[in-house]
């Protein structure tokens, strides 16, 4: 269920950002390039693109809302098997090698 959620969420992000870029705005938009999208939905093309907008704007809020409902039900992140990078610092010393005493050197005796 997780994945198929976070599937959808990738998708309705995606088009959720083509479809903002494509609308007209001050600077007329990428509407413009692509001369086909006024030819394919008319003069209301507008009013198609805005809807849509709408539209996946709520499917978007749904899907953050449950995907965050289900990483508190399961109460731990939705990326908790995902290893981090190993990472090698030999700055500290670990508490191991600090309890260990340290040899003093013998000074000669006369």
């Amino acid at each position: 269920m997780t994945i198929l959620l976070i599937i959808l969420h990738v998708i309705v992000c995606i088009l959720l950002i083509t479809l903002i870029l494509i609308q007209r705005g001050r600077g007329s938009g990428l509407v413009e390039s692509f001369a086909g999208v006024e030819s394919m939905f008319g003069t209301k093309t507008n009013v198609f693109l805005t809807k849509t907008t709408t539209v996946l704007s709520i499917i978007f809020f749904f899907t953050c809302l449950s995907l965050a409902i289900i990483a508190v039900r399961q109460s731990k992140s939705l990326l908790a098997n995902v290893k981090p990078a190993a990472t090698t610092s030999t700055t500290a010393p670990t508490a191991q090698t600090a309890a260990q005493p340290q040899e003093t050197p013998k000074a000669d005796q006369k």
